[in-house]
């Protein structure tokens, strides 16, 4: 999960950054980085998008932890095993080196979640603008209404990151079950039967398909985190346990 500790990891990013004041420029340069941040692990889910593990694969070929992309690990010392293996060759990739990380302050545009969530979301966006130009593939009620829903879907997302980077486990959960709601809307509104009109609306169907359910896999993975730490006992509620026991 992007942010798996109860405290705020910006607010303590943003107290480490001491004396640094960045003006216009150098946050610009710092939104491109991040921007390319997210086309590159578009480029690695492209290549990986036939693999049923291609979620995890794509967060592995970014470096990505397990803790920080999910605390859905392995259960067993031979998978263990496994992926120390996977670990190591893709730690061996150029694209994981980033030497200045660390001088860098946090925002959320490097929480994974989002980082995922924004890669999928401008792919499907690109492809239906592509594919929804041309009145003769689609109709133009089909061609807005998809696109609003598209839209929709991405803001209750990342409305709810955000709610998750700042430790509003409950809140980011509300969210990411509205962000649920509209992306089942979208993926009515490309039913099979809607999608008779043209055979580049069926390619894309089946293509969307495929990127909106793994968003789905994504944020319930996120939202089963946050159930956990929900009803993970509180350092208050421990301390009036030992006080009752004494």
């Amino acid at each position: 999960m992007g942010n798996s500790n109860s405290e705020n990891p910006s607010d303590r990013e943003w107290e480490d950054r001491g004396d640094l004041v960045w003006n216009e420029f150098d946050w610009e340069r710092y939104l491109r980085e991040q921007d390319e941040i997210v086309i590159r692990y578009l480029a690695f889910y492209e290549q990986l998008k036939d693999k049923p593990e291609r979620l995890d694969d794509a967060a592995r070929f970014m470096g990505w932890s397990v803790e920080e992309w999910t605390s859905e690990g392995v259960s067993d010392g031979a998978a263990d095993e496994d992926d120390e293996d996977d670990d190591t060759d893709y730690e061996n990739e150029p694209a994981e080196v980033d030497l200045d990380e660390e001088d860098e302050p946090y925002t959320l545009h490097k929480n994974p979640i989002y980082i995922a969530t924004r890669a999928l979301f401008l792919s499907l966006k690109r492809a239906w603008e592509q594919t929804a130009d041309d009145p003769e593939k689609v109709p133009q009620k089909l061609a807005l209404a998809h696109h609003a829903l598209l839209l929709r879907t991405e803001d209750q997302a990342i409305q709810a990151i955000s709610a998750l980077d700042f430790g509003d486990y409950a809140m980011a959960i509300s969210l990411f079950k509205r962000a649920l709601r509209e992306l089942n809307f979208a993926l009515g509104s490309i039913a099979p039967e809607a999608c008779t009109h043209s055979r580049a609306l069926g390619r894309y169907r089946e293509d969307a398909s495929r990127r909106l359910f793994d968003l789905r896999e994504v944020w319930l993975r996120v939202m089963n985190e946050c159930r956990a730490e929900l009803a993970r006992p509180s350092d208050d509620e421990d301390e009036e346990d030992d006080d009752d026991e004494g």
